[in-house]
């Protein structure tokens, strides 16, 4: 078995495309939640929430025919690697076509735009809009492709389109490839490009907050007064890499991958078990070879939903009682569906190195349903710790956490 190392990170979120800029945000506790005006055209859509990168462009470099098989997801996902393959000084480095280089990228759907083609398509019975790269951006493992398209990856792709753990599992999925010596490096990570559809989907289970005049106000999650989510945007990407690789040509190395668990409910599609959620964390620990006791802070997934603020903080209080700080990145940038897995673990990251720790914003009243933790509230924590754990779960029941060890 093969050590596991972080050697570079990057992303795009609503609160910001760098480190420095999302840590002033959480300091500040300003969200990156808006008012969607151009929601307003869509009659039954209750919820005009939302939170939007507001600052991504693709730069000059990439020419027309790159980007003609990209729409926003692929394209958040192929510059946040760019990105994070330079953080690790791989950029350009003959082993990323050696076969040894591999990816595992997620997004819960392909781009909205050009599902809406072929909807056209089916609705209108008119090819109108459609041509050759309509199905490559609509795909869902458009981002993991165009990934390994745009680098010339030749090792292993697996596509982890599983809605909110998309982001998690590419991480699990790509240190257990690692680990196991299938490969040396992995691009790892998620995304998600914002669209009404995907408010709709959470609109349509009553999951979807309608503070729509005060966006300032939501998600609160774990917070009684809470009325549901906010849908996001964003990519995140880590790059993985086998420990000794790393060191010997090396390489800045932000933290070690030791734990991963994942697994499913079995039981209801939109329903969360806190059972199951509490066997995948308990997974990660033993993968890890750390008890409870050893974790120092947890990003939840804390989507601000009834149903799963409750069973994610009563499983979590079940592996960890109420000594373990927590708080939810979620409550700044709404939820980036297959993007939030790989953001949450990079600013844990981040932050673990910092020993600093984001309050979880808008959390003013625990729900008293609640799982009884530590919530970090009002402002940030100053704290050290050597181990956090990062944890995603899914419609579909899926479950997925991850444990990463402070590199010293």
């Amino acid at each position: 078995m093969k050590r596991v190392v972080v050697t570079g990170m990057a992303g795009f979120s609503p609160i910001g495309n760098d480190w420095e800029t999302i840590q002033g945000r959480l300091e500040d506790m300003k969200t990156g939640i808006v008012r969607m005006d151009d929601w307003d055209k869509y009659e039954g859509l209750n919820t005009r929430l939302g939170a939007p990168v507001t600052d991504f462009k693709m730069p000059e470099h990439y020419r027309r025919k790159d980007l003609r098989s990209m729409g926003r997801v692929a394209q958040f996902a192929v510059r946040s690697a760019e990105l994070a393959l330079e953080d690790a000084s791989l950029l350009g480095d003959p082993v990323l076509k050696s076969g040894s280089v591999g990816v595992a990228f997620g997004s819960s759907a392909g781009d909205a735009l050009a599902v809406a083609d072929f909807g056209n398509m089916l609705i209108n019975h008119s090819t109108d809009g459609l041509n050759a790269n309509s199905y490559i951006k609509m795909m869902a493992h458009t981002a993991p492709v165009n990934i390994g398209i745009y680098f010339g990856l030749r090792g292993r792709v697996i596509t982890t389109s599983s809605a909110c753990t998309s982001g998690s599992q590419g991480i699990g999925y790509a240190y257990e490839m690692i680990k196991n010596e299938q490969q040396t490096v992995m691009v790892a990570g998620g995304c998600e490009g914002l669209c009404a559809s995907e408010a709709a989907v959470f609109d349509t289970l009553y999951a979807t907050s309608v503070r729509n005049e005060e966006p300032h106000l939501s998600p609160r999650p774990f917070d009684k007064d809470r009325d549901g989510l906010v849908i996001g945007e964003g990519g995140g990407t880590l790059i993985l890499e086998e420990l000794e690789h790393a060191i010997a040509r090396g390489a800045t190395i932000y933290a070690e991958v030791v734990g991963f668990g994942t697994n499913s409910d079995g039981s209801h599609i939109t329903q969360p078990s806190a059972e199951t959620m509490a066997v995948a964390i308990r997974q990660a620990l033993k993968n890890a070879q750390v008890s409870s006791k050893e974790i120092g802070y947890i990003s939840a997934h804390g989507t601000a939903t009834g149903r799963g603020d409750i069973a994610e903080s009563q499983a979590t209080a079940a592996v960890f009682g109420n000594k373990t700080p927590i708080s939810a990145f979620k409550s700044f940038t709404g939820h980036t569906l297959g993007a939030c897995g790989a953001l949450e673990a990079w600013t844990s990251i981040e932050m673990m190195n910092n020993n600093w720790f984001h309050a979880t914003a808008n959390l003013d009243n625990i729900d008293p349903e609640c799982g009884e933790l530590d919530y970090i509230v009002d402002e940030a924590r100053t704290l050290e710790t050597e181990y956090i754990m990062s944890n995603s779960f899914a419609f579909g029941g899926i479950n997925s956490s991850l444990v990463f060890k402070r590199w010293s």
